[in-house]
């Protein structure tokens, strides 16, 4: 987490235990795989977050989980200008657009 007393660290290195620590199910309320997906989306760079899918698939976890909206990460994320990494990734694990 950045902030004022924790300045935000550009080019780390993350460990696969790092990595995973994104596959804990979010706090009661918060929603479900969609939830997990979108946090990892927002943490990590393109390849670690192509890490994270690799463990999130092999633990279960939906690649086309919906929001309250009905949208998939996919869906969410095909419109932003950088995206184009994490699109490939989750298309290439099998994610899908709801419409």
């Amino acid at each position: 987490m950045s902030g004022p007393d924790k300045p935000k660290v550009i080019g780390e290195e993350w460990s696969d235990e790092r990595v995973k620590s994104f596959l804990v199910p979010p706090p009661k309320g918060e929603g479900s795989d969609y939830t997990t997906l979108l946090k990892a989306y927002q943490a990590m760079i393109a390849g670690d977050f192509e890490r994270f899918i690799g463990f999130f698939v092999e633990s279960g976890g939906d690649l086309n989980a919906v929001n309250d909206s009905g949208e998939t990460l996919l869906d969410r994320i095909a419109e932003h200008r950088k995206s184009v990494d994490y699109v490939r990734t989750l298309e290439d694990a099998g994610a899908k657009k709801s419409f």
